[in-house]
């Protein structure tokens, strides 16, 4: 077996120091890896072995050639996202010693632009959650995942890591909160509505334990036909087929759940702090976003219905 490079043991140690010492959810150390692998064969095509040997213009020449490949190009917001996990990497060669100088320090990102969250109508996302209605064990499994998403704002990771105790009753034996861990392992509790309570409680009454004893014992809240916990893929999966019977006229995604119940709330009176919480954001300025998307939806029903608005 060949011997791994200076590069690729650097590359390792820094994702393990993302694992224990920051506690990252592995989805997010998945993501580090596989952009920092990008990285290294870029790196390593062009002979470097030694991050001594690695100038601010080879890292730049790693971000444009990401924008400019004649196959799937990547788009500024993507880019960032990579710049972000080598200029984190370049800081920590830093500070373990690795190197004297940090050559990624003065590598700008591509400038953004403004990309407003995409959230459906209210009666829209109702149709979605009618497109799964029925009695099959399948259908009640994918009523309460969808209701659980558009009542809670979870993302779809978060969704389907959910255990059966993550599910909080309020002693009642009903559904009442749901306990969900999001980016950095970081707790929160979200309420439940009405609509997501029954569709839960029917699927952990009815269809869960016909997908458990189909498997080996899980915890896992949602599980498959196999009785093995629902993946992301499976999540998505889900939702597009509920929105082509739902004959939605565009692509909805699992986030356009999340998008939508951050919308519908503000439009509905929410405040922004609370939206944030319920969201997870650590950041109210992340949340504020959704208030310009309500500002539009308001700008439009002005100059479609006031006299004088044109």
């Amino acid at each position: 077996m060949a011997e791994a490079s200076a590069i690729q043991v650097a590359t390792d140690r820094y994702v393990r120091h993302l694992a224990i010492e920051r506690g990252l959810a592995s989805n997010t150390l998945e993501a580090y890896s596989r952009d920092l692998a990008s990285y290294g064969d870029f790196l390593a095509g062009r002979g470097l072995t030694e991050w001594s040997a690695v100038t601010t213009a080879d890292i730049s020449g790693f971000v444009a050639s990401l924008g400019n490949r004649d196959s799937d190009p990547l788009g500024s917001s993507s880019l960032a996202r990579m710049l972000s996990s080598v200029r984190g990497f370049h800081g920590f060669l830093l500070a373990e010693g690795l190197v004297n100088t940090d050559v990624a320090a003065e590598v700008k990102p591509p400038k953004l632009g403004m990309r407003l969250p995409k959230a459906i109508s209210v009666a829209d996302m109702a149709s979605v959650l009618a497109a799964t209605d029925g009695d099959d064990v399948q259908s009640m499994r994918n009523k309460a995942l969808l209701e659980l998403l558009y009542a809670t704002g979870a993302r779809v990771s978060e969704a389907v890591a959910l255990n059966v105790d993550d599910v909080l009753d309020d002693g009642a034996g009903s559904a009442d909160v749901v306990r969900l861990f999001g980016k950095g392992n970081k707790q929160r509790i979200v309420p439940v509505g009405s609509f997501a309570r029954e569709a839960i409680d029917r699927y952990l009454v009815r269809a869960r334990p016909v997908f458990s004893a189909r498997g080996l014992a899980t915890p896992a809240l949602f599980l498959g036909a196999r009785g093995h916990r629902v993946s992301r893929q499976n999540a998505w999966l889900i939702i597009r087929s509920a929105a082509e019977r739902a004959k939605l006229d565009h692509e909805i995604s699992p986030h356009t759940f999340r998008h939508s119940f951050a919308t519908h709330l503000l439009e509905g009176g929410a405040d922004v702090r609370v939206v944030q919480e319920l969201l997870g954001h650590s950041s109210v300025a992340t949340t504020q976003i959704y208030t310009l998307v309500t500002a539009d939806s308001l700008r439009d029903m002005y100059s479609t219905s006031h006299p004088r608005a044109r």
